[in-house]
């Protein structure tokens, strides 16, 4: 089961964002925790936000244990750009980009991880070793024919 929380319009640059969401992604929930809390970054306090509402809404919601999330993904996108202008020199308006982004943390349960490949790993499988011994015992008469020819040739000669 997929559990999503976002946060929307948040006041900070996507790429400065993405540096911190980047180095936690891929670390169990626990330490995603962990290692947030231990960054100093402005990004950090609005990542770890939104993780801890992606649990609370596993926990209080959908009646899971804290023991069986694990960190699926965090997206970094973009928003809406505020444009402002500054004063330049010559009567001219110099152009503030103010970038926004959205951040959304997908969690899922330990045991939908599990099953979901496994299941579509075991069925490939089982195509594959039923499709296997087929094709190399035809060609193994074919290579047996082959030889068998050369030696009578050889023979003959």
């Amino acid at each position: 089961m997929l559990i999503k929380a976002t946060q929307k319009y948040t006041r900070q640059s996507p790429r400065k964002v993405r540096l911190v969401a980047n180095t936690v992604k891929k670390l169990p929930l626990e330490q995603a925790l962990q290692q947030l809390a231990v960054i100093e970054r402005r990004s950090t306090l609005v990542i770890m936000k939104v993780v801890k509402q992606a649990m609370a809404n596993a926990i209080n919601n959908h009646g899971l244990k804290f023991e069986d999330l694990t960190l699926d993904s965090i997206l970094v996108t973009p928003g809406p750009t505020y444009r402002r202008m500054r004063a330049a020199s010559r009567g001219r308006g110099m152009e503030i980009k103010k970038r926004t982004s959205h951040i959304t943390v997908v969690l899922s349960t330990k045991e939908a991880t599990k099953t979901a490949p496994v299941k579509a790993e075991a069925v490939k499988a089982e195509v594959k070793v039923e499709a296997k011994p087929a094709a190399k015992k035809a060609t193994a008469k074919k290579t047996e024919k082959k030889q068998t020819k050369k030696v009578t040739k050889k023979a003959t000669k």
